[in-house]
């Protein structure tokens, strides 16, 4: 890597997807609030995920309903069944 144009805190982080228990290990400088043991024993910080390549429909091939906000049922008690005039 160069010198100089990565921040200080660029190290190695555990990302998990939650809707499925995928996860991996990459290079990220992302915040993170918990940690969690990596395969190899050592711990790492941990972010999670709502959606990963192991989940998402374009590489998966299956179209799957996930709603972890409730974003839908927000919409639906904000704006109800308006119809047109």
């Amino acid at each position: 890597m160069k010198k100089g144009i990565h921040p200080e805190d660029y190290r190695l982080v555990i990302f998990r997807d939650m809707t499925n228990g995928y996860s991996f290990l990459c290079n990220s400088c992302a915040p993170a609030k918990e940690t969690d043991k990596w395969e190899d024993g050592n711990e790492y910080p941990l972010v999670k995920l709502d959606i990963s390549s192991e989940s998402h429909p374009f590489f998966t091939g299956k179209m799957q309903f996930v709603d972890t906000a409730g974003r839908i049922d927000k919409f639906k008690n904000r704006y109800g069944d308006r119809k047109k005039a």
